[in-house]
């Protein structure tokens, strides 16, 4: 069958679409969370402890869910995302990403020749270990997402550019990485950070690049989705874990202080 990403079209048609982190390097938390109905999820190999054999096993326990596989890169480097790519993600979100020539970098990466500088095998699970190799080769650079992060002021500043790169279908704000770069440690509600993102959305949406960042509520996710945002992560596997077993036993320690 012909490699397709049902998240890029969904893009494409304007639609709204929800994620979620992967952030524990497991494959029983991708099953369960693909069991979840979410649109798509986002294995962090920036962040998480995983690496290529983990993620592997992650897609692994996704098949069939219907969910569609992204992965973080840990850089903007092509050895890694080659490496991804062949693990059979469709596709990738490129961290620290500051001017156009690094997010055409990132997107020659994710291409194949003459559209980029991906290295072309038959071999790897993305080409089904060389029985589907037509199907995937074919089709793979038009199908392959690419989203890139703006974390910084630098990027910000180059953000008109950035968007006029050929390829580029996404901008994820990172407003914890942005408020730090910006002199605020860890604290997004700055108003000049709060500033910083209304300009990136101001630019980004009418621009025919997918919106996309971090919600931290179902009515921040609301309100985002509302301004035009198409793809939110709502949760992550980790913290939303730890988050639950805190709550159950501060409710219990409340109800019973002394045992």
């Amino acid at each position: 069958m012909a490699f397709t990403n049902p998240l890029k079209h969904q893009l494409q048609a304007g639609r709204r679409t929800v994620g979620a982190w992967l952030q524990i390097a497991s494959p029983y938390t991708a099953e369960i969370m693909g069991r979840a109905g979410f649109d798509w999820l986002l294995i962090d190999l920036e962040h998480g402890p995983g690496d290529i054999a983990l993620l592997i096993s992650q897609l692994q326990a996704l098949n069939g869910s219907g969910v569609t596989p992204l992965v973080r890169a840990p850089w903007n480097d092509f050895v890694s995302l080659k490496r991804i790519l062949d693990a059979g993600v469709s596709g990738v979100l490129v961290p620290y990403v500051n001017t156009a020539a690094e997010a055409a970098a990132a997107v020659r990466a994710c291409r194949y020749p003459p559209q980029g500088v991906r290295g072309i095998a038959g071999s790897p699970r993305a080409a089904g270990y060389g029985q589907n190799i037509r199907a995937y080769l074919d089709h793979a650079n038009a199908e392959i997402f690419v989203m890139v992060a703006v974390e910084t002021p630098e990027a910000v500043a180059n953000l008109e550019a950035i968007l006029k790169v050929d390829g580029l279908d996404g901008i994820f704000i990172g407003p914890m990485d942005l408020a730090t770069s910006m002199g605020h440690f860890a604290d997004p509600s700055q108003p000049e950070v709060k500033a910083a993102i209304a300009s990136i959305e101001a630019r980004v949406l009418g621009s025919g690049k997918a919106l996309a960042t971090v919600a931290n509520s179902w009515e921040q996710a609301q309100a985002l989705f509302d301004k035009g945002y198409q793809l939110l992560t709502v949760m992550a596997d980790g913290v939303s874990l730890a988050k639950l077993a805190a709550e159950a036993v501060a409710k219990f320690r409340a109800a019973y202080p002394n045992g």
